[in-house]
């Protein structure tokens, strides 16, 4: 079930309804069958596979709890238990074919008989998100973080919960598991303090993010059509549409926890603001980033090793991430850029800071800073050109042929059928409502630095409120594009 469908918003106010309706103690009930119907709607048949991880999480996870924390080393087989249930299940459904693949290509090219097969297999929807999710909770009860969870409802009811089961935030177990046993008053501020948060996610995917889509799948899935700035541009679309839609999402699912009681964890702080690449990594998909932070760069040592050590786990941490998000070789040529980019900036730190000093930039911190903000989007959308691209050789196009000559930006509306919109030439009215809609959220942006736009909206007359709330909902209902669109990390 899409949150942008029909279905969602028949279904959602009926949970809520529900929800607060249903005795206290009886509430997990309604949340964990919403959640499997939530899976369900999209393909029954993989729930088995939720059902399978959640089964051998929580049996591992009480096994490990039989022993004390100076034992631990009989936890180790239950834990290795539930990754290699874990991530063999993300093996085979998600990497099994790309791996195959790349195999049969080397043989092939050395000239050898290569039989393994390739399996039609469905990327079951959000299994990247759900799987890290509760590999998280098998490690923290392992290194004795948390306590295993004894009831099973509420266990399965943490690994399914739907406003993030799909697409995140990946929570841990130590913040949602407790909120999960406790039940929650209906309470009007928090209730519409939650709808605000998922009006606001609507707009960005509805509104910024699937309008963008029509105009960066035209020049993306034909590259060959286009060079100059029309490709500049779709790469600068793209980052903005990618961001919103995924940045939407979260904002949904947390408002729609937020309207039952529950706090998930911020996922996006507005990262296109950001002064260094380690910077945008604290801001970008919060929840993931921290996720590879704890679980994995640290385990291998952080950067409390030798200093090519140091180095070799941010590339490794970086190009596993690029993996996670899809077996593609772009993901993986993605992920190592900005492991590159990290390693690049601690090697080169001293002397950026004296160009800085010599050039005079230092001076100026206002101009300094937004200097940085500049060449940080600028490195980052680069990178989103691997990360969009469907393959190598469009990347390689892209890139080589973004610089010639000055373009024809009205290339870019070419063939687009949007006959549906009105007063307008179709291209363009996509592009103008757009670009004024990115300018919206990069001021609302500007004007969170200095505190909540949500709480400066609570503090204006009711006039001025639901002046606000009924001008967003006509931005929506006149100019979103209402087809349905899966969100872009759907897909991973």
């Amino acid at each position: 079930m899409l949150f942008n469908s029909t279905e969602f918003f028949i279904f959602f106010p009926v949970v809520v309804t529900l929800y607060f309706l249903t005795p206290r103690n009886r509430r997990w009930i309604i949340l964990l069958l919403a959640s499997y119907y939530f899976y369900m709607s999209w393909k029954p048949a993989y729930t088995l596979i939720l059902v399978v991880s959640t089964l051998v999480d929580y049996a591992t996870g009480r096994a490990m709890g039989r022993f004390s924390d100076e034992e631990k080393d009989k936890r180790r087989p239950y834990l290795y238990i539930s990754l290699i249930a874990n991530l063999t299940t993300l093996g085979l459904f998600k990497y099994y074919n790309f791996f195959n693949d790349s195999a049969r290509g080397i043989a092939e090219g050395l000239g050898m008989n290569y039989a393994m097969p390739a399996f039609e297999l469905l990327l079951p929807m959000g299994i990247s998100f759900y799987t890290f999710q509760t590999m998280s909770y098998s490690i923290d009860v392992y290194n004795g973080r948390i306590k295993p969870e004894k009831h099973l409802g509420i266990f399965a009811l943490f690994i399914t919960f739907f406003p993030q089961l799909v697409a995140g935030p990946i929570e841990r177990a130590e913040n949602l598991l407790g909120q999960l046993r406790s039940s929650f008053d209906f309470d009007y501020g928090r209730v519409v303090a939650g709808l605000r948060r998922m009006a606001w996610g609507f707009f960005k995917k509805l509104v910024i993010a699937d309008n963008l889509a029509l105009l960066v799948n035209q020049v993306y899935n034909n590259p060959t059509d286009y060079e100059g700035v029309t490709l500049i541009l779709a790469t600068i679309f793209f980052a903005f549409q990618i961001y919103c839609d995924f940045s939407g999402y979260s904002d949904i699912a947390i408002g729609a926890a937020q309207v039952m009681g529950y706090n998930l964890m911020e996922n996006f702080r507005r990262p296109y603001f950001s002064k260094s690449i380690s910077e945008f990594w604290s801001r970008w998909h919060i929840s993931l980033s921290s996720w590879f932070r704890d679980y994995l760069y640290i385990p291998l040592g952080g950067n409390r090793v030798v200093k090519w050590r140091w180095y070799y786990n941010l590339f490794l941490t970086f190009l596993v991430s690029g993996l996670w998000h899809g077996a593609n070789w772009t993901f993986v040529v993605w992920g190592a850029l900005h492991g590159f980019y990290l390693i690049f900036a601690i090697v080169t730190a001293k002397q950026r800071d004296a160009l800085a000093r010599t050039i005079g930039l230092t001076s100026h911190p206002l101009l300094y800073k937004w200097v940085q903000v500049l060449s940080v989007f600028v490195l980052v959308c680069f990178s989103w050109i691997f990360f969009r691209a469907n393959n190598i050789s469009d990347a390689l196009y892209i890139i080589k042929y973004s610089f010639v000559g000055l373009g024809n930006i009205g290339q870019v509306f070419a063939g687009v059928n949007l006959d549906h919109l009105l007063f307008m030439d179709q291209g363009p009215k996509i592009f103008v409502v757009s670009v004024i809609a990115i300018l919206i959220m990069e001021t609302v942006h500007l004007i969170q630095r200095n505190g909540s736009v949500s709480q400066l909206i609570m503090q204006r007359p009711a006039i001025v409120r639901w002046s606000v709330y009924y001008i967003a909902l006509i931005a929506v209902l006149l100019f979103g594009q209402f087809g349905n669109q899966e969100f872009i990390y759907f897909q991973f």
